[in-house]
């Protein structure tokens, strides 16, 4: 995982990557989402910890932090006789983008409002201590 900037744009990133990019997500979640989307149909939690062979409490885990971040959404399922239970299927990926792009967008304004705060703090000492060396 890249620590700066910089190394994040000197990877060869993948698509993948802008879930741990954006995200943070782990590879146990981008596996756990690739495991949802190609699916046919909507997976229970004990059918996505099959598929990638991890206990049902590491795949429920993988599968709320998808669902908190926009990847994956829940449908209740009900019995005829009583009771439910949970499904999870892919948010629409143009959807995500989305919602990806404003994060991307809000990011950048952020960062832009930071790096004036830079500019204008470092450059006033720059202008103090040329003020001051021209006046000795």
């Amino acid at each position: 995982m890249a620590n700066s900037m910089q190394e994040y744009l000197q990877q060869d990133m993948q698509c993948e990557g802008l879930l741990e990019c954006i995200h943070g997500l782990k590879e146990l979640d981008r596996e756990v989402y690739m495991t949802i989307v190609d699916s046919p149909e909507p997976l229970t939690v004990d059918e996505v910890a099959d598929r990638v062979d991890r206990e049902r409490s590491t795949a429920y885990r993988a599968v709320k932090r998808l669902q908190q971040t926009g990847f994956v959404q829940q449908e209740q399922v009900n019995y005829d006789q009583g009771g439910y239970y949970h499904v999870y299927k892919p948010v629409n990926p143009d959807d995500v983008a989305d919602d990806m792009q404003t994060m991307l967008n809000e990011w950048y304004a952020k960062m832009g409002t930071l790096i004036g705060e830079f500019r204008e703090k470092y450059d006033e000492q720059a202008t103090a201590q040329e003020a001051t060396a021209t006046s000795e």
